[in-house]
């Protein structure tokens, strides 16, 4: 029987999980971090290679018994150089070439809307958008925080830092967003916040966007500064979004089918925000709750890329399987 491996890269862990052509999940592990910009390919190559090796053992297959395979890596495409390198790895590991590497952005694509066509757009310490229409796929945003991610939970936390700076000298009210910051980072004095953030965190990318769920606590407080914070994010995020539509080919008069990743969107308030400027977009949105995670995404994108899609009743056992796992008590 037809079996598929999807790997789902990131910076923090990466989750490999093997699946049949009818639905069933054989085998699921975990390794860790596959971001190459940190500790180079020699990291891609060893924690793929364990997370292979493992996933075969759990199965009971061979390496040479997945018929296909998709890759999706942190980092990928975002230097033009190093893309054959890592291009290159899963087939010393695999000792074949049945996969494709891509961006893991892919995976939350194909594994919120299940491979169908559409738009999936992110927003979690970074933003960006992808979205497929007849095969044709194209990423919008993801540039970094330096100068990029806008709508994303740093850029969110960004935009309240620089509010509480603002209230703290009086060059704008002071509303409930200054005090919940303070008490946020133990300040004993606002000036305090340059000493953490820059000096005790270094600036990190985490840490500070970590802090935006405080901005969502001051909007819903009541804090207008906040709440427009949070209403700019969310105009941000709709523009990604269409300019993904034009890109890849949508028109006009089609319904296109979008959703959603990221750790802003566990926050209510903003998720009621992003629904309310979808439903009032001129052109037609079909706004839908992710159905897989990334690797189960990214296990369907591989059957689907050899031209062997599962059926609706596969994908129906998958997404199933998912709700079962999502209602069980952790243990």
């Amino acid at each position: 029987m037809p079996c598929y491996l999807g790997v789902d890269g990131g910076g923090t862990k990466t989750a490999f999980v093997l699946i049949d052509d009818t639905g069933h999940i054989l085998a699921r592990t975990v390794a860790g971090s596959s971001y190459y910009f940190n500790d180079g390919f020699q990291r891609v190559e060893h924690v793929l290679g364990q997370g292979i090796a493992n996933i075969c053992e759990l199965a009971g297959i061979e390496r040479s018994g997945i018929d296909a395979a998709f890759f999706g890596l942190p980092g990928y495409g975002e230097a033009s150089q190093d893309t054959p390198q890592l291009d290159q790895i899963p087939g010393v590991l695999l000792g074949h070439h049945r996969y494709t590497c891509d961006n893991d952005m892919v995976c939350g694509w194909a594994g919120s809307l299940a491979g169908s066509d559409g738009i999936n757009v992110i927003s979690g310490t970074g933003s960006m958008t992808y979205g497929e229409r007849r095969g044709v796929g194209r990423r919008v945003g993801g540039w970094g925080e330096l100068f990029g991610d806008e709508g994303s939970a740093y850029w969110v936390a960004a935009q309240g830092l620089n509010a509480f700076s603002r209230m703290s000298d009086g060059r704008i009210p002071r509303g409930a967003l200054h005090g919940l910051i303070r008490d946020r980072l133990d300040l004993a004095d606002d000036l305090d916040a340059v000493s953490l953030i820059v000096g005790t965190w270094s600036g990190d990318r985490k840490s500070v966007a970590a802090l935006a769920t405080t901005i969502c606590q001051a909007a819903t407080a009541g804090d207008v500064v906040a709440a427009g914070i949070l209403s700019a994010a969310v105009g941000e995020l709709v523009a990604l979004i269409e300019t993904t539509r034009t890109l890849v080919g949508f028109t006009a008069a089609e319904t296109v089918p979008v959703s959603y990743s990221g750790g802003m969107f566990a926050d209510n308030g903003f998720r009621t925000l992003f629904h309310r400027s979808i439903d009032g977009l001129s052109a037609g949105y079909e706004l839908r709750r992710p159905l897989l995670d990334p690797a189960l995404g990214a296990a369907l994108y591989a059957a689907k890329r050899i031209g062997s899609p599962l059926r609706a009743e596969a994908i129906g056992r998958l997404t199933a399987a998912t709700d079962d796992r999502d209602r069980a008590p952790d243990r």
